[in-house]
């Protein structure tokens, strides 16, 4: 494959960019980045647009702002797109949604085979306790990361109420919050230090007993060759909306 890296020059654009430079099968033919090229030896551009050589797909671990110019990018060259960025916007998501009607789009909020399986086994174990326990997400991740919960708790939490008989209201935090914790409820929980790459836990709390479903990623590589995995999966896709499910389980 020819890929477009957008965000090239982040912590997770320079862990895919070296994962394809030992391969013998893909290649980098441009990077995406408003910041100098200090890393790499393909070239650099700071907008989508101005890159005009041929490429098989996009791989986007850009910033949230960056995401709408690469979706319109991707629909006019009809070519595939792996959306990994977070905290994306209601008018970035409809145009996401729309562009699946033209072109293959895979989009997930973590990347990595692990934390999917999490999602299986909390989707599991739900469904079993709803009716006596209580459910609290907890995720980690370094002090630079900006969103908050992480696109990874969120998809838990949403995993989670697909299973239930009576989905919870999210609630972030329990700052201010001067009543005791509601049935219907289900918090989550940001911690943000040092250079933690992500941690999710998701908390069944009964009387008594407490559940405990942990998922710790020890390297960003995990997440990179998760991406570069599922643009070799989505390269042979007709237009659509993927996602980790349609990868794992072949949906």
């Amino acid at each position: 494959m020819k890929i477009i890296l957008a965000g090239a020059n982040g912590a997770m654009g320079r862990h895919v960019a070296s994962l394809i430079e030992t391969s013998d099968a893909h290649e980098v033919v441009a990077g995406i980045d408003h910041s100098e090229n200090l890393h790499h030896p393909f070239p650099y551009f700071k907008e989508i647009g101005d890159f005009k050589g041929e490429a098989d797909c996009i791989i986007d671990f850009s910033h949230y702002t960056v995401v709408p110019s690469l979706v319109a990018y991707a629909v006019l060259k009809k070519l595939p797109i792996v959306i990994c960025t977070t905290g994306l916007t209601q008018e970035t998501e409809a145009a996401i949604q729309d562009a699946t009607r033209t072109t293959p789009v895979f989009q997930s909020g973590n990347m990595s085979l692990g934390v999917n399986l999490l999602l299986a086994l909390v989707k599991t174990s739900a469904k079993m306790l709803e009716k006596q326990f209580d459910i609290e997400i907890i995720e980690k991740h370094h002090h630079r990361k900006i969103d908050a919960p992480s696109g990874t708790a969120k998809m838990i939490a949403n995993a989670i109420n697909e299973v239930l008989e009576e989905p919870k209201t999210y609630v972030y935090g329990r700052e201010g919050n001067q009543s005791k914790r509601q049935e219907n409820e289900m918090t989550l929980h940001a911690v943000r230090g040092g250079t933690i790459v992500g941690e999710h836990e998701v908390i069944f709390a009964g009387i008594d007993e407490v559940i405990e479903i942990k998922h710790t990623a020890q390297s960003r590589t995990v997440f990179a060759k998760g991406a570069i995995t599922a643009a070799e999966y989505l390269v042979k896709q007709p237009p659509g909306h993927y996602d980790m499910d349609h990868l794992i389980y072949g949906k």
